[in-house]
Formats: C-alpha cells, structure tokens, sequence
C-alpha cells in the first residue's frame, strides 16, 4: 500500500446499520445498548474493554446458539435515550463528554473507579434520561 498519486474512486458504505455476530447464550431484546468484545455483539454490561457499538434494532435470543450462530442488527451514528443512573447521576454538565454503560439500558456520569465502558458522548441530558451519540 502506499499514499494516493492520481484520484481514486474510494468505496463507501452507510454506517448506520450494521450486522454483528452475536455472543453465545445472550439474549438482546430490541432498544439494547448494544457493545461487543471479540467481534461478538451482547447487550450492555458493566465492564472494561467492552466498545458500544450502538443500540439493538430487534430481538435476538441466542441463549442456546453458539457465537455467531444469529446475528443483529444494530443501529449507530444518531443520539439513543438511556435511562440515567440514580447513584451516579449524568448531569448537564457532561453534555459533550462521555458517560458510561451500567447495564443495556442504563448510563452512569463515571468510570464506576475504572469497572465501566464509555457509552457515547452526551448530547443531551432531560427528566426522561441520557441521550448518546454512539
């Protein structure tokens, strides 16, 4: 490989939806906070080295399937509402900085003293919960 010395017509694809592989013995239900570790998508959990990846756009049970034995859809590149965790509150304040993953469906203003992912970057914070940009 080596750097461009004439125009190149460069492939490209929409990145909003992609299908991942999917964790044996997870079950993801539509609207998840989805990560994956190892190329294999799972809901959301409290965890290090996980990578969001973006929110479940349907149901997937692979509880009795090996990894990779179903794959999801999921969504990524718009902001999701997540329920904000009551014991480690995002506020307003984070608005453009990052807030992590507690579980599929909740985020926490911290790193949890370094025992969570990043979520996202916060782009709005309201009564109903965190809205991240994934």
């Amino acid at each position: 490989m080596a750097a461009l010395t004439k125009d190149r017509s460069t492939p490209a694809r929409d990145g909003t939806y992609r299908e991942f592989p999917v964790k044996a013995g997870v079950k993801i239900f539509a609207g998840a906070q989805m990560v994956h570790t190892g190329g294999f998508a799972k809901p959301g959990v409290t965890g290090v080295g996980l990578t969001a990846i973006g929110r479940a756009d349907h149901f997937v049970d692979n509880t009795n399937g090996a990894d990779g034995d179903v794959a999801v859809r999921v969504q990524r590149g718009k902001a999701f509402r997540y329920d904000n965790l009551a014991t480690d509150l995002v506020p307003r304040s984070a608005i453009g900085g990052t807030c992590y993953i507690v579980d599929d469906n909740t985020v926490a203003a911290t790193h949890g003293v370094n025992t969570r992912s990043a979520a996202g970057t916060v782009v709005d914070v309201d009564d109903d919960g965190v809205w991240v940009q994934v």
